[in-house]
């Protein structure tokens, strides 16, 4: 897999959603940002779980997946274990099953930019139990 970042679910939705409070930031980083970009099932899951049954909503969400932007990163079984000691590991937050995928594949991959609006968590979160993630966008002013 050859991506360049990592993708969040809020961030996804940012783009789609006009309205949304992050989508001009969110299309203007995402403008910025060498793609592709990885992502996991279990983002794809929260995101198509979010957008409904809206047919536009849905359908918009698959051209951004399915246009080269996005790469899915897959976790084989012998991961979820090490997905699991992450959810562990930050338990006081808690850490969901989305973002435990995306801080793992970071690890595995050498990956350190995520795209995505949930900087509380992400700006916790460190890969390898050591280096920052570089959020993008920065923080709503």
């Amino acid at each position: 897999m050859t991506a360049n970042g990592l993708v969040d679910t809020g961030a996804i939705l940012a783009l789609l959603d006009r309205k949304d409070r992050w989508h001009r930031i969110c299309v203007d980083a995402f403008a910025q940002l060498r793609l592709p970009l990885a992502t996991s099932e279990a983002v794809l899951a929260e995101l198509f779980h979010l957008v409904g049954d809206s047919r536009h909503e849905m359908d918009a969400a698959w051209r951004l997946v399915c246009c080269g932007a996005v790469v899915l990163a897959t976790i084989e079984d012998s991961e979820l274990g090490q997905i699991r000691a992450l959810m562990l590991r930050y338990a006081d937050r808690p850490m969901d099953f989305a973002d435990a995928t995306l801080v793992h594949i970071a690890k595995r991959e050498g990956l350190t930019t995520v795209f995505t609006v949930d900087h509380a968590d992400f700006d916790t979160y460190r890969i390898d139990g050591r280096r920052r993630f570089r959020v993008v966008p920065a923080k709503r002013p």
